[in-house]
């Protein structure tokens, strides 16, 4: 049964991730890349969808942690007789993926049970199983449709009423490795090999030290970032929204969409995050991924790719799940991919801009893509969107959305006028200037003394805390300080931040949701910038205190039960925490 989302703990090899729980189950995992179907979906129903378990029989305690500064991960259980460590690690692979389980006896003597239980199609397909002796090797080999899983082991588990168990002592001293292998299904099974565990933690100890040192918290920084990395796959560049699909954003309820896609607007700002944090050529790396997917006609723009840039992502229902407490329906795809967004580009113009900043020249092709895309918007700037949140319900002309596009605007300008490259900067400007003035006039309520979520209402949205951030308007203008009070009155829920108010019926679902935690660390910029560096720091302390034992965020926080909610790990929640540690160092830095 799965366990609450704040249990589990992230391992990957960039191309894929798993998510492991405290118990030591293996609950998710799709193979071989982040979108793939699932051969462990126990996470979205139970054991027999899928999951690989190594726990001690007995009653134990358990305490986690990531080897150094690595996603290798170590579980300790202690129990009445001794205690083990279990460290898992998917080291980097080309044309295979690899799970590696090493248990390692520490004290005394513990009986441990081992549980192996391979459902593909996301629990819905009992693959073919047989026990093999391969160049004199045992292993246990299952096989449907297009793949191929391989375990290997020290000892291997006994089939059992379409499952494989087995239970044995583990004494202090004593090693035990654990593997499993993915290839096609068409592929010979390959031979087995030391798994290169040292080296693939001193690839991401090194990585990880190269992090600017002085922000605040740097470790849940650090943490960030290699959460980040780890989501982005090694070969595209493109970074995941998260390795999960369908976790709730209201427990029992229908708000459950698929993160296993590549959105702009996650790419960009993990362009400004790198860039903040001293990764340049890994930008550059993430830029070309950004290119290569909104490369094309203007008009076939997306909001969201797979990680290979592919663009087709029908949603439909996995109906034979019953969803991680009860919260159906579990979705495969993302319907979003039709909408218009109309802050992505913005988005991308500000990272883009960002990057030419930190030294990474635009080629003559990157430019001439930007121009193309910036000169369609001058013609659809004035239409109504989805905005930022996905919003199901009718278009609008959403206020965030609105800057967005000025900054869109904005930035293509100061490219020409700061950077000297070519474009008609006259109509460029022009648009700019009529979307600012349709912002001011509209999208302002003189009553509230607020900026509103579109102009049709005078409600607030957390997205208008990154007007500033922006350049729209200046952090600490009479304006912007009283848009942060009307969403601290409207939006702040126990200390932390909602969206949007779903009871407006604005997005068109049922049920509600919980605090959003990129809201409340947006929040924590915008208090920077409003100069109240004393409120930033307090909540940018207690948002970091949120991180689960491992530090891992949640897409959303129930501050009431104190728990995680939505999907996991969510790349949104780590970017904005990196935001907001280095918008705080720059306004440190601008009082001294």
């Amino acid at each position: 049964m799965a366990l609450p989302i704040e249990d589990y703990a992230l391992i990957g090899d960039r191309h894929t991730a798993a998510l492991v729980a405290k118990n030591g189950s293996i609950d998710w995992l799709c193979l071989p890349r982040f979108d793939s179907p699932a051969c462990f979906a126990g996470l979205l129903g139970d054991d027999s969808h899928g999951h690989w378990q190594l726990c001690p029989t007995a009653d134990y305690e358990v305490s986690r942690r990531y080897v150094d500064d690595s996603v290798a991960l170590e579980t300790t259980f202690t129990t009445d007789d001794g205690s083990v460590t279990l460290l898992d690690v998917m080291p980097t692979g080309d044309k295979r993926s690899d799970v590696v389980r090493v248990v390692t006896g520490i004290r005394g003597k513990v009986r441990l049970r081992h549980e192996w239980v391979v459902r593909m199609d996301y629990g819905r397909i009992i693959p073919w199983v047989r026990r093999r002796d391969l160049r004199g090797e045992e292993t246990i080999t299952a096989v449907a449709g297009p793949d191929k899983l391989i375990l290997r082991g020290s000892r291997l588990p006994v089939g059992d009423k379409r499952r494989h168990l087995d239970e044995f002592d583990v004494e202090a001293g004593q090693t035990l490795t654990f593997s499993m292998t993915w290839v096609p299904s068409y592929e010979r099974t390959p031979a087995g090999a030391d798994p290169p565990i040292m080296e693939t933690i001193a690839d991401e100890r090194e990585w990880a030290s190269r992090c600017h040192e002085d922000v605040p918290h740097v470790a849940a920084v650090r943490r960030s970032l290699l959460t980040l990395r780890l989501m982005t796959h090694e070969q595209t560049g493109g970074i995941v929204a998260s390795p999960t699909t369908s976790l709730p954003e209201d427990f029992g309820g229908e708000r459950n969409w698929d993160y296993r896609y590549c959105w702009l607007r996650d790419a960009a700002l993990t362009i400004e995050s790198l860039i903040d944090a001293g990764y340049t050529d890994e930008a550059r790396f993430w830029r070309l991924w950004l290119l290569r997917a909104v490369a094309g006609d203007p008009d076939d723009l997306q909001i969201m790719y797979a990680v290979d840039g592919a663009r087709h992502l029908p949603e439909h229902t996995l109906d034979h799940l019953p969803g991680y407490a009860g919260s159906r329906p579990v979705r495969i795809g993302n319907a979003a991919v039709e909408q218009k967004q109309a802050d992505v580009l913005g988005e991308v113009m500000i990272a883009l801009a960002a990057a030419r900043g930190a030294g990474l020249e635009d080629d003559p092709y990157a430019w001439d893509l930007q121009r193309s895309l910036v000169n369609r918007l001058v013609d659809t700037w004035e239409e109504p969107d989805h905005g930022i949140w996905e919003i199901r319900g009718p278009q609008r002309r959403f206020t965030h959305s609105r800057v967005m596009v000025w900054a869109a605007f904005d930035r293509a300008v100061r490219a020409v006028e700061e950077d000297g490259l070519e474009g008609p900067v006259d109509r460029w400007r022009a648009a700019r200037d009529r979307v600012r003035e349709e912002v001011m006039t509209r999208g302002f309520n003189t009553e509230r003394n607020t900026f509103t979520q579109h102009d049709e209402t005078d409600q607030v949205d957390a997205s208008l805390l990154v007007l500033p951030l922006t350049g729209f308007i200046a952090g600490d203008d009479p304006q912007m300080l009283g848009t942060i009070e009307a969403i601290e009155q409207d939006l702040m829920r126990d200390g932390l931040l909602m969206r949007y108010r779903t009871e407006t019926d604005v997005d068109g679902l049922s049920g509600g949701e919980h605090p959003f935690l990129a809201c409340s660390f947006w929040l924590v910029s915008a208090y920077a910038a409003a100069g109240r560096l004393d409120d930033a720091h307090a909540l940018f302390d207690r948002l970091v205190g949120l991180v689960n034992d491992v530090g891992l965020l949640s897409e959303e926080y129930d501050p009431v039960n104190r728990r995680m909610v939505g999907n996991f790990p969510q790349a949104f929640s780590h970017l904005t925490l990196v935001q907001a540690a280095f918008r705080l160092r720059t306004a440190a830095r601008a009082v001294r």
